[in-house]
Formats: structure tokens, C-alpha cells, sequence
């Protein structure tokens, strides 16, 4: 069957993390949003689908993956969905807990990287909030980048299956999307992100094997794949480096 993934077609947001799952997993799916209206796609499409008084589980805001009559919102959720169907994640409960934690910590970093440029507001542009962004941001490079990649690089120092991946020693969905957090703060952070890296020599690693994983390569070097812009979560204001 295939997947129906919902989310914004112009941006990587926090739907890439779910396509950077499919992908990895040649999984048949479609990218709705970004489909053509004639063929019942498009952005009209998915907001009838989170609209519909039909819907009995509704999603607070896209991405959401509809997989027959499931549907599933956020991206935790959803990876916590595909990771089993995909083989994205180990087979014991302890395996699947521990790697749906690791997402859970991602998208904790995430939300941070988000309100380094929206610290006051979501309806406000960056440039209304700009002083508290720079105060924001500041915190953030100095501070939380290097707890979160230290974070991650203990795990990977203390996985009993060596330090190639975050669980066990097969890829699993929770190292894509440690790979995608990297990709987003070395690009919207980049200075501060290749001083964080080289204390990070595993995380460095990882991000770099994930990057050559065949069908990864070939998703990262296609159209499928959306350029970082200054629309989504990772966002490249050179006053908000440092």
C-alpha cells in the first residue's frame, strides 16, 4: 500500500524527518501537498483532509501520514508508526522505547532551533523580534548545541553494539533524523555548528555515513529533496550565528 505523507510543500519542516524515512526504506509513498490538483493533490487536499468533520482523529497541523484508515499526526507519532513497517528500528519493546525516545529528545531540539527565530511570537515575522532572537539564538549556540550533540555522542559511545548507529547496529529511523538535525543546524548555524562538531566526533560520523547510505544519497541529490530556505525550522540568519 501506499503511504499518504501531508505536510507543506515548500519546505523541509518537520515533515523531512518522515521522508527521509520513507526513502531510506524505498517505501511507497506520496507527497500530497506537492502532488498536482488535477489528481486530487495539493495543499487544498490536505487541508480538506485535516478539515473534514468526517475525520475522527483529526491532526492538529500537518505532517500527518495516512496509511489506509490510519491516520497519524506529529512526527514521533509517525515515526513510531513506520519504524516496525519499514524495519527502522529493533524488534524488542526496549529497542523501540529507547529509539522513540531519541526522536522524542530530536524534536525537543527542534522546537529550541524553531524559537531561536520566533522567541516571542509565531504570527510575528523574525524581523519584529530580531533583538530577542539574537538574545535567543545566543543561549541556544552556546549552551544547548553543545548539551544535545554531547547528549548524542554518549549515547553512541555507550551503544553495546558499537558507535556506528544510536541503536543496535542497524540504521534505524532515529539516526536519520539525527542526520537531519545536523543538516538543519549546520545550515542555519554554520560556524557555530562546525565548532560543536569537531567536540562531537561520533555525531560528525554518523552524519556522514547516513549521508552515503545508498538510497539516502540518491534522495539527498534529487528534486525530491526541498533546499533549506527561510520558511521552515532551520532558517540561516547570519546575526543569529556567532
Amino acid at each position: 500500500m501506499t503511504y499518504q505523507l501531508h505536510y507543506w510543500p515548500g519546505i523541509q519542516g518537520r515533515g523531512e524527518f518522515v521522508r527521509l524515512a520513507l526513502e531510506a526504506a524505498g517505501a511507497p509513498y506520496v507527497d500530497v501537498a506537492r502532488g498536482p490538483k488535477d489528481q486530487g493533490q495539493g495543499v487544498a487536499a490536505m487541508m480538506t483532509v485535516m478539515q473534514s468533520p468526517a475525520q475522527q482523529h483529526p491532526p492538529f497541523a500537518p505532517p500527518f501520514l495516512i496509511d489506509g484508515r490510519v491516520v497519524i499526526g506529529q512526527t514521533a507519532a509517525i515515526l513510531l508508526y513506520l519504524g516496525p513497517r519499514l524495519g527502522l528500528v529493533g524488534k524488542s519493546e526496549v529497542k523501540r522505547l529507547w529509539t522513540h525516545q531519541l526522536q522524542l529528545t530530536i524534536a525537543d531540539a527542534v522546537a529550541e532551533v524553531h524559537d531561536t527565530h520566533h522567541p516571542l511570537a509565531m504570527h510575528l515575522f523574525y524581523e519584529d523580534q530580531q533583538d530577542a532572537a539574537v538574545a535567543r539564538a545566543k543561549a541556544f549556540r552556546e549552551q544547548r548545541i553543545p548539551k544535545f550533540l554531547a547528549w548524542f555522542e554518549s549515547v553512541l559511545a555507550r551503544n553495546p553494539a558499537g558507535n556506528g548507529h544510536l541503536v543496535g547496529a542497524r540504521l534505524s529511523y532515529a539516526d536519520l533524523s539525527l542526520f537531519q538535525l545536523v543538516e538543519g543546524l549546520r545550515y542555519a548555524f554554520p560556524e557555530t555548528s562546525r565548532r560543536a562538531l569537531r567536540r562531537a566526533p561520533q555525531v560528525a560520523s554518523l552524519h556522514a555515513s547516513v549521508a552515503q547510505h545508498r538510497r539516502l544519497a540518491a534522495y539527498l541529490a534529487s528534486t525530491r529533496r526541498i533546499a533549506f530556505n527561510e520558511e521552515g525550522i532551520f532558517r540561516r540568519y547570519p546575526a543569529l550565528d556567532g
